[in-house]
């Protein structure tokens, strides 16, 4: 069987010297998709970025890496570069990164089959038509890529970077975001790209995609290869200790929720007949809530149903079409905070970490003290500090956004899918840290996410935005 990719000895190292990944060895066989698993900073971006030739400045790769008998790591830059998008592609993790944010979306999928699939307008036209359509996107061709949700934006930036049709497909966690409805049918159009002659390796924490799309699995940790084989085999009993509880992390595995304790008399937010509206579709519709000190809630429903919008709406950042939401008197509105669904969009990317946390606490008169014990308790390490933005892991930016909010004592945070990004044991964690500041801090806490197991498991009400009920 020929070889798709053959990758020996590939590493990332910092410019001081410091390895980031260790060496790594693999191969990627025609028709059979390779899946990395591992916790957040393991190193599986920045495998899959030495891969492609796009590290973040001051880091290097060396190893060597084969395709069709040539080695990418010794090609000069151009040449590299021209391979992108027709001998191979990458979907990255974060959507925003992929798009252009001033350029229809429409427009953007169209320019793909043209410039580099090389099909004429026309055809380019209705390949992006047909891209939409089958991802659920018929009424985003004109939009820009801020008026789509989160998953909504994955998938415009999933058919953007397929447009051209590369053999060897990168995918870094194509369906965070999604619900199960839109993971499966990217899965299934991951499957159908990589076909019988194609090459796909897949980042994911998502335990179904792996098993979903079968093939071989590798489990990484710190940089390392700790396990690798079949799917099914590893998936179903894995030998390293860290690959059984990264399975036993599962949020359908997590152990049932407990009684929530009584609910504080406080009301923090009392939003009273609220509907919304985008597009002419009806978002939800004489909505009413109130939400209690400490209290936990969780919003699911379907990728674009209006799951962000309603946490935009209770903190003012939109206002609803009818109805009013009104707020616990005498609290500065700094209190009432949002996590973003996707950090870097929060972040100057031009300022360290510190730097950034030590304006905080100058514009907010905050002591420097509060910082070192968020970020033990967070599992940031110190030395993140002295790094960009866009030089740590998807899943360390959202921790460093957790710490951000919890320095100005929120008495309202809306987490708009606040794990996401993190790999299911540093997602348990850190959500069971969440609730637990949550009720330590008398905050209430509303929390979005498309994963109807982790809302079952983690909250104390929910709504389901398909039906706008209200359960316990």
């Amino acid at each position: 069987m020929k070889t798709i990719m053959e990758v020996r000895d590939l590493s990332v190292t910092t410019s001081d010297n410091t390895t980031l990944v260790w060496p790594i060895s693999f191969t990627l066989q025609p028709g059979i998709p390779l899946t990395l698993l591992g916790e957040t900073g393991s190193g599986k971006s920045l495998l899959a970025q030495a891969l492609m030739g796009n590290l973040p400045s001051g880091l290097k790769a060396s190893g060597v890496v084969m395709i069709d008998g040539e080695d990418l790591m010794s090609m000069p830059e151009n040449q590299r570069r021209s391979w992108w998008g027709r001998r191979m592609t990458m979907l990255p993790q974060e959507p925003w990164h992929a798009l252009d944010p001033i350029m229809r979306v429409g427009a953007q999928i169209q320019e793909g089959h043209q410039l580099v699939a090389g099909l004429e307008a026309s055809a380019a036209r209705n390949a992006m038509l047909d891209d939409l359509a089958t991802l659920g996107l018929n009424d985003s061709e004109f939009k820009l890529p801020m008026q789509l949700s989160g998953g909504m934006a994955q998938r415009a930036a999933f058919a953007a970077a397929r447009a051209g049709n590369a053999p060897i497909v990168i995918a870094d966690e194509p369906t965070k975001g999604l619900d199960s409805a839109r993971r499966d049918d990217v899965v299934r159009l991951l499957r159908e790209a990589l076909g019988s002659a194609g090459g796909l390796l897949t980042i994911t924490h998502d335990m179904a995609v792996a098993e979903q799309l079968g093939g071989m699995v590798m489990i990484m940790r710190r940089g390392e290869c700790l396990e690798s084989g079949k799917s099914e085999t590893v998936l179903a009993a894995p030998q390293s200790a860290y690959g059984q509880q990264l399975m036993a992390a599962n949020p359908e595995r997590w152990p049932a929720r407990q009684l929530p304790p009584s609910a504080s008399a406080d009301v923090v937010l009392d939003a009273r007949e609220v509907s919304l509206q985008r597009g002419g579709k009806a978002l939800f519709k004489d909505l009413s809530l109130a939400l209690h000190r400490g209290e936990i809630l969780g919003v699911n429903g379907a990728s674009g149903s209006g799951k962000s919008s309603l946490g935009d709406l209770l903190l003012g950042l939109i206002p609803p079409d009818s109805g009013q939401v009104l707020r616990a008197e005498g609290i500065a509105a700094t209190r009432f905070l949002k996590l973003y669904q996707d950090p870097p969009a929060a972040f100057s990317p031009w300022w360290r970490l510190g730097t950034l946390l030590k304006d905080l606490c100058k514009l907010h008169k905050l002591s420097w003290a509060i910082i070192p014990p968020l970020m033990e308790r967070l599992s940031l390490a110190p030395e993140l500090l002295e790094r960009r933005p866009d030089s740590i892991s998807g899943g360390e930016l959202q921790r460093f956004s957790i710490l951000r909010a919890l320095m100005l004592e929120p008495v309202f945070l809306f987490a708009d899918e606040p794990t996401s990004r993190l790999d299911p044991i540093t997602q348990q964690q850190t959500l069971e840290l969440l609730i637990e500041l949550a009720r330590e801090r008398d905050c209430a806490l509303l929390l979005v996410s498309h994963d109807r197991a982790l809302v079952d498991h983690a909250c104390d009400r929910q709504i389901s935005l398909q039906t706008s009920a209200i359960c316990v």
